[in-house]
């Protein structure tokens, strides 16, 4: 199971609703103000971003991150969090 981070950056409407409902699906963890972690089977990055790519606008910023080691400080969340 694959350790990813996401982060974005919603920029002109600022409609969070749909990428928190989806997050929440992923059973996410934020870590911080516009960053979450997650765990995923049989996908990478690229088909993450993809993915989520249909719950922000176009004029949006989104990275998806799979992740081997991480280090955190002041962290609301971490991915020890994550069920």
């Amino acid at each position: 199971m694959a350790l990813f981070f996401l982060e974005y950056d919603l920029r002109k409407q600022r409609n969070y609703q749909p990428l928190y409902d989806e997050l929440a699906r992923f059973k996410a963890v934020r870590m911080l103000e516009s960053m979450w972690c997650f765990h995923r089977v049989n996908i990478n990055a690229a088909g993450l971003r993809d993915h989520f790519q249909g719950f922000i606008d176009n004029d949006d910023g989104l990275i998806v991150s799979e992740v081997t080691a991480w280090a955190s400080r002041h962290a609301l969340g971490t991915p020890n969090n994550l069920p």
